[in-house]
């Protein structure tokens, strides 16, 4: 069995394959399996893989029925022991990346890492935290291009939820971490590059993943939710107090200590 299984999916992106490909392709270390699933790519991105079929353990160029469902099918071809998403235009840092990372694969069910962010403006690392609280989990997850899943976390927790459109590896760390206990660490290092301009980052699918993550919450973990909502409530109010101003003054005269 390799430690790990790379999977990359694509779909009318042959410049932003190119790119992940490529970053794959050149690391030195290569104790891997490449698995990339293409959605029936109308452009270059077929005929591309077909020239590399050599080089890539999996390729297959069909329709699929979204981001999840082409995961989910990278994952039934997935033999390694460990998992990275890198989907297309997705890259390592350099390659001498995977030589690094290998280093850390083992024990853990989930390993995971800081990432190089770049947006339209500035370019910058992403700390993620080494212990996880629902309010982090609420909101936020390490990207999956800086994490590695163990093939049997997904045989506890299952595969993708192909019904939602934005937030189903969301749901299935949230699922892994709360339900199933499974075992994570933090590597507190860098290794990839998130582009932030894919579709969880753009504003008019915000509402939609508002949507989806309260329907997930609502079903899976309500007792969180309500405890959650409260911390909010009581945040709100120490918030109006800290601008009222005889709350102030007080505390400028000593009867109340800053909070």
């Amino acid at each position: 069995m390799k430690k790990l299984s790379i999977i990359t999916i694509n779909y009318n992106n042959f410049l932003g394959l190119q790119k992940t490909v490529e970053s794959v392709l050149n690391q030195t270390w290569q104790e891997f399996e490449f698995i990339v699933i293409d959605g029936g790519s109308t452009d270059e991105s077929a005929a591309y893989l077909e020239s590399l079929s050599d080089k890539i353990t999996y390729w297959v160029s069909e329709p699929d029925k979204g981001i999840y469902n082409a995961m989910n099918k990278g994952i039934a071809k997935a033999t390694g022991e460990y998992l990275l998403f890198l989907n297309s235009g997705d890259h390592f840092m350099n390659t001498l990346s995977l030589q690094e990372v290998q280093k850390h694969l083992f024990k853990e069910d989930v390993i995971y890492f800081n990432i190089n962010v770049i947006d339209k403006e500035r370019s910058y690392i992403l700390e993620n935290p080494a212990v996880f609280s629902f309010l982090y989990l609420h909101n936020n997850l390490p990207c999956h291009q800086c994490t590695f899943i163990h093939q049997s976390v997904f045989e506890r927790v299952g595969y993708y939820d192909e019904s939602l459109k934005i937030v189903a590896d969301w749901k299935l760390l949230l699922q892994a971490i709360l339900k199933h206990n499974v075992t994570y660490r933090k590597v507190d290092a860098v290794f990839s590059i998130f582009y932030k301009d894919g579709i969880s980052s753009l504003p008019e699918n915000q509402s939609i993943m508002e949507a989806e993550r309260s329907q997930v919450l609502e079903a899976e973990f309500p007792v969180l939710l309500n405890d959650l909502n409260e911390y909010f409530v009581q945040q709100r109010i120490i918030r109006n107090l800290q601008k009222s101003r005889k709350i102030n003054w007080l505390i400028k005269l000593g009867f109340l200590d800053k909070f």
